[in-house]
């Protein structure tokens, strides 16, 4: 109580038009805090997939210890957190919280540079015309193993008796990428998510190839009954695995992707393989505007 009224947007990421993509809540805080439970109250409030929070960085030599980061680069930290809990890296949240600043005046640069669980992240403005501009997000590949064939029975059962051709696993947060055999597939699969909660690995990707001209490279959905979210509307971060993954596949670095959720979502993505890095690229726009006042 008593503290400042907090600036909060919702923005719809990974798209041009409202109520698709994917939805996260922004909000602006005048100071740091460090109550961990009023973030999450504050997420389960909202009860969005993402809730991001941001705090302005004033002194980034002592924030980083890193000299090489330009002092004329707009800094801030960015935290995100699903209702029930924070989690370390959120690619949509990410696009939100830089179409906020970049919106809203509150920053002149066309870079900025993110302190959070993940290390620094990089957003950089991107013009299309005088009016439109596209926000490209540097973020880190996500690793992938093989995973043991002997668990395609039950997975498939989990994702409704779909043709299971390939299983990986991430070696960052253990999330299982479940390939099948066509875009369509991907599109007309019905999710029993019941099962999907005893499939191993912390969230289920599915992928497969888009359709012959569609314009896309792969399609892709995301489920995460075990984080509360049963199918995530776009989901960033799951593409730094499938980059890596469709890159293999398709001989390629550079992707149109699709993720085909209900609300569904574009990304532009680029693999820097050498740097171990993937660019996202995409569009968001702000549909609520408003003030936290606890």
């Amino acid at each position: 109580m008593g503290k400042k009224p907090v600036k909060y947007c919702v923005v719809d990421a990974f798209t041009d038009s409202p109520f698709k993509g994917n939805p996260a809540a922004v909000c602006l805080l005048e100071e740091e805090r460090d109550d961990y439970e009023w973030f999450r109250t504050v997420a389960s409030e909202f009860n969005l997939p993402m809730t991001c929070f941001l705090t302005r960085i004033t002194d980034f030599e002592s924030e980083t210890h890193d000299s090489s980061h330009s002092s004329t680069n707009a800094r801030f930290r960015l935290r995100w957190f699903i209702p029930a809990t924070e989690v370390k890296l959120c690619g949509h949240g990410t696009l939100a919280a830089s179409h906020f600043l970049f919106t809203s005046g509150l920053v002149n640069a066309n870079r900025i540079e993110f302190l959070t669980l993940s290390g620094v992240l990089i957003a950089r403005r991107v013009p299309e015309s005088q009016d439109c501009f596209l926000i490209e997000l540097d973020f880190p590949i996500v690793p992938l193993a093989d995973f043991d064939s002997a668990d395609v029975p039950s997975i498939s059962k989990a994702l409704g008796g779909a043709s299971v051709i390939d299983l990986k696993i991430t070696t960052t947060e253990e999330d299982l990428i479940v390939v099948l055999p066509s875009g369509k597939a991907v599109t007309d699969l019905l999710p029993q998510f019941d099962e999907i909660q005893r499939c191993p690995g912390r969230i289920v990707i599915i992928t497969g190839p888009a359709p012959p001209g569609s314009g896309f490279d792969f399609f892709s959905r995301v489920f995460g009954p075990k984080m509360g979210i049963n199918e995530d509307h776009v989901c960033g971060s799951a593409h730094c695995a499938l980059a890596a993954y469709w890159s293999k596949k398709l001989g390629k670095c550079d992707f149109v992707a699709y993720q085909a959720s209900p609300r569904g979502g574009i990304l532009n993505l680029h693999l820097d393989e050498k740097n171990q890095r993937v660019l996202l690229r995409g569009k968001a726009i702000t549909v609520t505007e408003g003030s936290l006042l606890v």
